[in-house]
């Protein structure tokens, strides 16, 4: 009786301290503790590891969930031959995060559809995995929240926001011509970032029409400067990723006479 009534004391204590796993697994060690199987030692170490390993789980989804991706892809969901012209190993490589501790950028340029979000967002999600700061924004949305915050006069705070992140990742740079205000904020906040942190970057321009996208070749070349100093340069060439399958549906109806 004084047995069991220790075992719900622990329990409850456990549940009170929200050690979930301790909790669920508790029962299944102390009954390995009587079978001789382990001794006092091993118990405690395994039950706590089971608590660090759901601890570290949840500090992991916790950073994939505060980075603001607009989905989550892997490396492992990109078909790759699709796009041939890609380097598959060096697009993998990147996933072992050196480029983070290096401080180096990453440029993706490509048609819109070849598979440069997907990309970026599966090195993003591992990198946030592995708990370094990750934050994924479109770049329109990025000067629309500068520009409020200037307006707003917390500039400064903004731009230590989107500076702060190990890892910030912006997409589809020049989908939309930048005004002059919207090119200087983002000169501001690639040059916070030199050689501090890394930023991944996707463009449907090639590095020649970035003086259209900022409208002002001596700003756009700052910038550049900036940002391929310490950068991988990926261009994908191709066909749109996101309509493969529809491409494919459309050949199999050809073929069937449809």
């Amino acid at each position: 009786m004084e047995c069991t009534t220790n075992f719900n004391r622990i329990r409850n204590n456990l549940q009170t301290l929200k050690l979930n796993e301790m909790d669920i697994h508790l029962s299944e060690y102390l009954d390995k503790l009587q079978s001789g199987d382990i001794d006092v030692t091993e118990l405690i170490y395994e039950l706590t590891k089971l608590e660090v390993e759901a601890k570290e789980i949840r500090a992991m989804n916790a950073c994939v969930k505060v980075a603001n991706f607009p989905f989550i892809k892997t490396m492992d969901d990109f078909d790759f031959s699709f796009q041939p012209t890609l380097n598959r190993d060096m697009i993998r490589g990147f996933t072992d995060l050196r480029f983070i501790e290096q401080k180096e950028n990453i440029l993706f340029i490509g048609s819109p559809g070849v598979g440069k979000t997907h990309l970026s967002v599966a090195i993003g999600v591992e990198a946030a995995r592995h708990r370094n700061s990750t934050y994924f924004i479109h770049c329109n949305d990025m000067i629309l929240q500068l520009k409020r915050a200037r307006l707003e006069n917390r500039l400064e705070q903004r731009l230590k926001f989107f500076a702060k992140y190990k890892l910030l990742i912006i997409d589809e740079v020049g989908f939309l011509p930048l005004d002059d205000e919207a090119s200087k904020l983002f000169f501001q906040l690639i040059s916070r970032r030199y050689e501090n942190h890394s930023t991944i970057i996707t463009t449907n321009k090639s590095l020649s029409q970035w003086g259209e996208i900022f409208g002002d070749s001596v700003l756009a070349n700052a910038i550049l400067d900036q940002l391929l100093h310490h950068c991988h340069l990926v261009k994908i060439i191709g066909k749109s990723y996101r309509t493969k399958d529809l491409t494919k549906e459309l050949n199999d109806s050809s073929e069937d006479g449809v």
